[in-house]
C-alpha cells in the first residue's frame, strides 16, 4: 500500500500540474481572434505559457529557401553561411513579431521556413529573402551621368535598355565605355520622388557598409527634406568602430552627396552638410510605415551571406486550419469513444479502470506539450492517438494476463498482482522500442515529424505510467480489506 500511495499522491501531481500548464492555452484559444491578434503585437506574457498551433492548424506560409552557393565567397563553407542565414532568417522574424516560426535546415543549400498567423506570402518573402547589404557610397559630381543621358539620346536608347536590372551595377559594353573605372551606375527606389532621376552614378567600392550597424529603428518626421518629413524612416546607428569612420567619410565629403544604398538600390542620397562624428544616420525613402518596419529589422539583425531565392511557397488558409482542427479533434474523439466503449464492454469493470486511465493519459499528454511549450500539428495529433493506442495494448496486455492466471485458479488479487508482473516484460520492450524510434524521428526528422516525435515520447512516457502503475494502484485500493472472489470480464 505504500506503493499505492506514492502513485496516488503522484498521479494527482501530474494531473495538477498539467491543469496548471494547460490552463494559460484554455483561456488563449477561449478569446476572440482580434483580442488574440492584438495580444500577439503586443507580445503579452501570456503567449509564452500557451499550446501553440502549428501551420497546418493555424494557417501560415511555408516557404523553401535556396542559398545561392554561387555568390558565396570561395573561403567560405556552404554549411556555415547556411547555418548563418538560419540565425539571421531567425533574428528577422523574431523581430517582426512572428510566434512560433519554424527555420530549420534541410539538405546542404534549403532552409524551410514556416510561419503560422502569416497569411501576406509576399510580405514573408520579402522580409526573409530580401539580402540586407547596405553600403553608403560617394554619388559622382564630374557629370558622368550627363555624358551617359547625352550618348543615350543621340542614340534614341533609355538607361534600362543598357543597365541590368537583375544585376544592379552591370554595364552594357557600350556604357561601360563611357563610365569610367571605379564608377557604376545604380538605380534609386521606384517609388521616391527626391533624387530628380532614376539613376544615379556612385562609386564601385563602399565607403562604409552596414557590418558595423548595433541598432536600426523607424522614426518619424526626422528627414532631412522637405518631402520626406512626412514619411517614416528609418534611424541606424553604429558601432565604435563604425562611428569613426562614419565621422572619417562625412568630414573628408562635405558637400557631396553620399548614396545610401540597399541590395543595389540607392535608398537616398543626402548631401553632406558637416562631418557625423555620433554614428547616427537616417535613412529616407518615401517608406509606408510597414516598408520602414521591414527595413528596420532587416538593417538590424545583419545581411545574409548570400542571395536566397524562393523554389518553394505554399500559404495554408486560417479556414483550412479551423477545418483541420475540427477534423484532428473530431477523429480523436471518436476513436477515443470507440476504443472505451470496446473496453467497457469486453473487460467489464476492468475496462472502465482501463479507460479512466486514458483520459487521465491524454490530459497529462497536452499538459506536457504545454509544459513544454510545443507547437501541436496534425502530425502531433497523430502521435497522440498512436501513444492512446500503445497505452490500451498495454492494459490489454495485463488484463489477458490477469484472466489466464484467474483460469489457473489463483485468487483475484494473486491474479491481479502475476498478470501485471508478467505482461510488464512484453510492455516495457513494446514501449522502449517505440521510444527509440520516436527518438530518432526527433533527432533526424524537421518541422510536423518533429512534432510526432515530441507527442509520441511524451505518451509513451506518461502511458507506462497509466496503464501499468495507475491502474494497479486502482486495484490495491479496490481489493484492500475486501474478498472478491473473482473478476468478470
Amino acid at each position: 500500500m505504500s506503493r499505492s500511495r506514492w502513485v496516488l499522491w503522484s498521479t494527482l501531481a501530474l494531473v495538477g500540474l498539467s491543469a496548471y500548464f494547460l490552463l494559460p492555452s484554455l483561456r488563449w484559444y477561449r478569446m476572440p481572434a482580434d483580442e488574440r491578434a492584438e495580444l500577439e503585437q503586443d507580445r503579452d506574457p501570456i503567449i509564452k505559457k500557451i499550446l501553440n498551433l502549428g501551420l497546418d492548424l493555424r494557417g501560415g506560409t511555408h516557404l523553401v529557401l535556396e542559398l545561392d552557393r554561387s555568390k558565396l565567397p570561395p573561403e567560405t563553407k556552404t554549411i556555415d553561411a547556411l547555418d548563418r542565414a538560419i540565425e539571421i532568417i531567425r533574428n528577422r522574424v523574431d523581430q517582426f513579431g512572428v510566434s512560433e516560426p519554424l527555420i530549420a535546415r534541410q539538405g546542404d543549400r534549403w532552409i524551410v521556413v514556416q510561419l503560422p498567423g502569416i497569411k501576406d506570402s509576399g510580405r514573408a518573402k520579402e522580409l526573409i529573402g530580401k539580402t540586407a547589404l547596405l553600403e553608403f557610397r560617394l554619388v559622382d559630381d564630374s557629370g558622368i551621368l550627363s555624358n551617359v543621358s547625352k550618348e543615350l539620346l543621340d542614340k534614341k536608347m533609355t538607361m534600362d535598355q543598357f543597365v541590368d536590372q537583375e544585376h544592379a551595377g552591370t554595364l552594357s559594353p557600350e556604357l561601360a565605355k563611357i563610365v569610367p573605372p571605379g564608377w557604376e551606375i545604380l538605380p534609386e527606389r521606384q517609388d521616391s520622388e527626391r533624387l530628380g532621376g532614376r539613376y544615379l552614378v556612385v562609386k564601385s567600392t563602399p565607403e562604409l557598409t552596414g557590418a558595423t550597424l548595433v541598432d536600426a529603428k523607424v522614426t518619424f518626421g526626422g528627414g532631412s527634406s522637405q518631402l520626406a518629413s512626412g514619411y517614416p524612416s528609418v534611424s541606424i546607428e553604429f558601432n565604435a568602430e563604425g562611428a569613426k569612420l562614419f565621422g572619417l567619410v562625412t568630414e573628408a565629403n562635405v558637400n557631396k552627396q553620399l548614396a545610401i544604398v540597399l541590395d543595389g538600390q540607392v535608398q537616398s542620397a543626402p548631401v553632406i552638410r558637416s562631418a557625423i562624428p555620433d554614428g547616427h544616420a537616417v535613412v529616407e525613402g518615401n517608406f509606408s510605415a510597414e516598408d520602414a518596419k521591414l527595413l528596420a529589422t532587416v538593417l538590424k539583425a545583419g545581411a545574409l551571406p548570400a542571395p536566397v531565392r524562393v523554389i518553394e511557397e505554399r500559404t495554408v488558409g486560417a479556414t483550412l486550419g479551423e477545418d483541420s482542427i475540427k477534423a484532428g479533434v473530431r477523429s480523436c474523439l471518436i476513436g477515443l469513444a470507440l476504443v472505451m466503449l470496446f473496453m467497457a464492454g469486453y473487460y467489464s469493470v476492468s475496462g472502465l479502470i482501463a479507460d479512466l486511465a486514458m483520459l487521465i493519459n491524454m490530459f497529462c499528454i497536452f499538459g506536457a506539450l504545454a509544459w513544454f511549450h510545443a507547437t501541436l500539428t496534425l502530425p502531433g495529433i497523430a502521435g497522440t492517438i498512436l501513444s492512446l493506442a500503445m497505452a490500451v495494448d498495454a492494459n490489454v496486455l495485463i488484463l489477458e494476463r490477469v484472466r489466464e492466471e484467474l483460469q489457473l485458479g489463483k485468487s483475484v488479487r494473486l491474479a491481479i498482482d502475476l498478470g501485471y508482473k508478467h505482461a510488464w516484460p512484453a510492455i516495457i520492450d513494446g514501449h522502449v522500442t517505440n521510444f527509440i524510434s520516436a527518438l530518432l524521428l526527433f533527432q533526424f526528422g524537421t518541422g510536423p515529424v518533429k512534432g510526432f516525435a515530441v507527442t509520441l515520447m511524451s505518451g509513451i512516457v506518461i502511458s507506462i505510467f497509466t496503464a501499468v502503475f495507475f491502474t494497479h494502484m486502482i486495484y490495491d485500493y479496490w481489493l484492500e480489506g475486501q474478498d472478491i472472489a473473482t473478476l468478470h470480464f
